[in-house]
């Protein structure tokens, strides 16, 4: 069984729980739900392993600063023997609207210390990385603020229809590949009137 390890990026506390940047967690928390799963932790993060047909997914929530998320991405690569091409990582964006999600096979960080630090650590930006939107409607100087403020009941309905979408995007990269799963997905992804994900309770 192929493993893979699927990191969602945020930051760890109750004090983060709810903000924009923490949308990575939010992605692998409804993924485990889904799953009747749960999260225990561990080192660098809170780890969860779900199946999916032929695939085996490694969940981690970094318990590191985001700035050093590359440790944890590394640490679990290491220890499962997982490839780089195995990697998938969530993150915010917000170069996109909120709930827009697109699929890349790598480059840049486009500004994201996350992002940046994992590919500082691994030598290499060539890593699959799925961008869940989060807009950008924050004066010049704050960005900071915006990214790590709560959602307001607009996003959080938007997302919370989007959630599931994100966690199909997830099991297909396992299965199928980043390239075919970007064919498949990238248009349902930027198509925001697209709520019709079937991970509750299927996978």
């Amino acid at each position: 069984m192929m493993k893979h390890l699927i990191a969602g990026l945020g930051n760890i506390g109750d004090e983060y729980r709810n903000t924009r940047h923490n949308v990575g967690f939010m992605v692998l928390d409804a993924a485990a739900a889904a799953s009747g799963i749960s999260f225990k932790d561990s080192r660098y993060g809170s780890v969860a392993t779900m199946r999916h047909r032929n695939a085996e997914l490694i969940l981690l929530k970094p318990s590191t600063l985001m700035n050093r998320s590359g440790n944890a991405v590394r640490y679990w690569m290491q220890k499962e023997k997982i490839l780089p091409e195995n990697l998938l990582v969530i993150t915010d964006d917000i170069a996109i609207p909120t709930g827009s999600m697109r699929l890349r096979a790598g480059g840049g960080a486009g500004g994201h210390n996350g992002l940046a630090s994992i590919s500082e650590v691994l030598g290499t930006d060539q890593y699959a990385r799925l961008r869940i939107g989060i807009g950008n409607d924050f004066p010049r100087g704050g960005q900071v603020n915006y990214v790590l403020g709560e959602w307001n009941q607009g996003e959080i309905a938007v997302l919370m229809k989007r959630l599931p979408l994100a966690v199909e995007f997830m099991l297909s990269f396992a299965v199928a590949g980043c390239e075919l799963t970007m064919t498949a997905f990238n248009k349902r992804g930027k198509n925001l009137n697209d709520d019709s994900g079937e991970a509750g309770g299927k996978n």
